[in-house]
This record gives C-alpha cells, sequence and structure tokens, in this order.
C-alpha cells in the first residue's frame, strides 16, 4: 500500500479545499453527459423539472427507450454524489423508462438544459455544526395518472416521513459516535413542515385512527426520548426537504440549492 497523499478524486469525484470549507464537484462529469447527448449547446433553464407539465403513462410506442435509459442512468448518478437538487426531476423522469413519449423527453430535455446552467455547482461542506439538521416533507397526493394513497391522510404520509428521517438521523449519530473526532453524541434536530405530525409524535396516548402507524409512533418516541431528534417546526417555504417530493418556482429551486450548499466553486 503506498500512501498518495491528500485525495483530490474520489469515484469521479473532484475534491476541492480552501480554510473553511470543503467541496465536492462533478462538473467535468455534467460536462461530458451534455456534450455525451448532444445537449452541451442548449439554452439553460432554472428549474430541473415544469411543475406545469403533467406527465402520464405512455400508453402506445415507445420514443427512443435505450437512449432514454441511458440519461437517466447517468443524471442518477450525479444525483447520487453531488446534486441533489435534481433528486425529484428524476424520481418522476425515471418512472418512464420502459416507456417513454415525447412528453418524457420534453421533460427530461428540460432537465439537461438546467444542469447547463448548473454546471459549476459544488456540494460544500463547512466546518463540523454544534446540532446537524435534517429535514422531512411527503407529498401526499401528485399529480399522478393513478392517484392511490396508502397512508390515507396528510398527517399519516408526513408521519412516515418523519419516522424514516429518524431512523436515518439515528445511523448518522451512530457513525459519527464511531469517528474518534468528537466526544461528545451529536443530535440531529428534524425539521418538519407538519404541526400535527410533531403532535403525533410527541403524543403518548394512540388514536384509535392511527393506531397502524403505532409502530412508527413508537420508534419516533423512543428516538426523542433518547435526544437523537430534537423535533422542530419548519414553514415549507424553509424546509430543504422541499424539492424533493415537488416542483418548485425558479426562486425557490435556488434558495433549496444554496440552503443545501449547493453554489459554484469559490463563491461566498
Amino acid at each position: 500500500m503506498k500512501d498518495l497523499g491528500e485525495a483530490d478524486a474520489i469515484l469521479g469525484v473532484k475534491i476541492r479545499k480552501n480554510k473553511t470549507s470543503l467541496s465536492l464537484c462533478q462538473s467535468h462529469y455534467v460536462e461530458k453527459i451534455l456534450k455525451k447527448f448532444d445537449s452541451f449547446d442548449v439554452s439553460p433553464v432554472r428549474t430541473p423539472f415544469d411543475a406545469s407539465k403533467h406527465l402520464k403513462k405512455n400508453k402506445g410506442d415507445s420514443v427512443s427507450q435505450p437512449e432514454y435509459a441511458k440519461i437517466i442512468g447517468n443524471v442518477m448518478y450525479l444525483m447520487n454524489y453531488t446534486r441533489p437538487d435534481i433528486a425529484y426531476a428524476i424520481s418522476r423522469l425515471s418512472r418512464y423508462t420502459h416507456n417513454p413519449n415525447r412528453y418524457h423527453w420534453d421533460a427530461l430535455r428540460h432537465l439537461l438544459r438546467y444542469l447547463k446552467g448548473t454546471i459549476d455547482y459544488c456540494l460544500h461542506f463547512n466546518k463540523f455544526p454544534v446540532v446537524l439538521e435534517g429535514y422531512c416533507d411527503a407529498n401526499w397526493v401528485t399529480d399522478n395518472d393513478e392517484v392511490n394513497s396508502t397512508s390515507g391522510s396528510t398527517m399519516e404520509s408526513e408521519f412516515i416521513a418523519l419516522e424514516l428521517a429518524g431512523q436515518e438521523a439515528e445511523w448518522i449519530k451512530n457513525l459519527l459516535g464511531d469517528v474518534p473526532l468528537w466526544g461528545t453524541s451529536v443530535p440531529v434536530s428534524i425539521q418538519c413542515v407538519s404541526q400535527a405530525a410533531i403532535c403525533t409524535a410527541k403524543n403518548s396516548v394512540y388514536n384509535g385512527k392511527s393506531r397502524h402507524i403505532r409502530l412508527r409512533h413508537a420508534v419516533v418516541k423512543q428516538l426523542l426520548k433518547e435526544g437523537t431528534i430534537p423535533l422542530k417546526f419548519v414553514r415549507s417555504e424553509k424546509n430543504l426537504a422541499d424539492s424533493l417530493t415537488k416542483g418548485l418556482t425558479r426562486k425557490m429551486v435556488l434558495d433549496s440549492s444554496v440552503n443545501m450548499g449547493l453554489k459554484p466553486f469559490g463563491d461566498p
């Protein structure tokens, strides 16, 4: 084994550092995607997904399905590493990978145009905070052509999202506990957009109508008791998870991206 010094790239992700932060960048990969699929010279747009377009399942013949699947695979790799801002768009577009039509292609090209306009985005990390923050959100009823709800209410869907966020928070807390750099346990403050879900989490009495989520309720109660996830209400416009569940306006996309740590390298 040979010591190659400080890492400057891992799995195709470039690592850039300055005195106060560390940045993960895949601008070179975005450029590669755009050139590979003849989209480098397109005019950029400011949102990854046009929420005014209501996509539906294609019941006719597919349009360039292999090419569509290749693009989805490429941008999904990008999303998983450094671009959480395109998560919702990919979530929507990947549903039609098996049989895309021209409307799905238009939405996919829209995403590529957004990547062209944000090609220099990097994911920035600052110094270790006293309290980590997590956000949860749910989109109870989407504009799918088949709208089915298994939860039955907005509160229940938000509570399920809260419980899943709590499990992730517990995992992060345990991971940091194994790193010998911090001597004290770090809580993960979960920001929830639903007052009803927060009240349900803190309520020790089961409501008969929500008994089917009692196991999730028990998990959240235990995490609260241990101090793993302090709960805090956050308004929808300040909820960073909002962009992961629905299409947003230009300003909301920009604000959400900046608050998630996405910005060009070198920007303050």
